[in-house]
């Protein structure tokens, strides 16, 4: 039985492999431009999907809470070499599953399976 218990659950965990339901900070490059000149900043995005249990009735008047990643942001200011103005960048502090709101995010549902 014990056996069949661990090749289960190796079956899972393999199944899982490239697609994780939680939020956390990511490392990433992107590209700026100031004065002509384009260069690659080191930051930190929120990055992840979130549990979300879809009800048996759904109702316009009363739509299911979408919980999407997203966290505490700062910003950072970054001077290019030989220009004067500078480019604002945000950079995440910390990543959480928290409720979409709607007057900054587009929370519609995804029509496809992201796993």
């Amino acid at each position: 039985m014990q056996l069949v218990v661990i090749a289960a659950v190796l079956v899972l965990a393999e199944m899982g492999q490239g697609c994780h339901l939680n939020c956390y900070p990511k490392n990433v490059s992107i590209p700026v431009e100031s004065c002509g000149t384009t260069e690659f900043i080191h930051t930190t995005i929120c990055e992840g999907l979130c549990f979300h249990k879809d009800s048996v009735i759904v109702s316009p008047d009363n739509p299911p809470e979408q919980k999407i990643c997203n966290g505490d942001w700062y910003y950072e200011v970054k001077y290019i070499e030989g220009c004067p103005v500078g480019v604002t960048y945000p950079v995440a502090r910390n990543c959480k599953c928290a409720l979409c709101n709607t007057l900054n995010t587009d929370c519609s549902r995804l029509q496809r399976d992201i796993c």
